[in-house]
Order: C-alpha cells, then structure tokens, then sequence
C-alpha cells in the first residue's frame, strides 16, 4: 500500500507542479479553460489518463472551470500516486491550453 506523504513532502512536491494546493489529506487545483468543449476535452484526457493509471481524480466541472482533487482513498491521504497523477494532469492542461 502506498504510504502517505507527510506535510514537508506534499510542499516540497507541490513546488514542482503547477497552482497545486493541499495537505496530506489531499491536493488540488483549479483550472480555467478558453471554452467549454476544451474543459470536457480535458476532462476526458485526464479520464483515459485516470484509468490507465488506476488511480482517478475527483473532478468538479462549472462551465469552463475545473477543479481536480486527488486522494488516495485506500491509504487515507496524500500519497507519490497523487503527485504522479497531478504531474499528469498538468502536462494535459498545459497541452490544451
């Protein structure tokens, strides 16, 4: 079982990612995209990405604004899955963007 990341490695982390926010219990960030259709279009990167890592986000969609809240649900926290994850999710939005 992956083990969770105490506060100084979550910082440490999230400094090497982009507008990431969060604790040991979980990260997250918000993300605005020029149109609808490109939020989706993220989204469903973000989905194919999610399941082959089978590891998924929780994902909040308004309109062109998305918020991604990773969690290891299993180890109860913030674990290198979730950072690996939101790595990923910033090479998506970068990409759409």
């Amino acid at each position: 079982m992956a083990e969770v990341l105490d506060a100084a490695q979550v910082q440490a982390a999230l400094a090497k990612l982009t507008d990431w926010v969060g604790d040991p219990e979980a990260i997250a960030r918000t993300v605005s995209l020029a149109t609808f259709p490109d939020a989706v279009a993220v989204v469903t990167r973000v989905a194919i990405t999610a399941e082959e890592m089978d590891h998924h986000p929780d994902i909040d969609i308004r309109w062109r604004t998305l918020t991604f809240r990773c969690r290891t649900h299993s180890a109860g926290g913030t674990t290198a899955l979730d950072i690996e994850l939101a790595r990923r999710i910033d090479e998506i939005v970068a990409a759409q963007g």
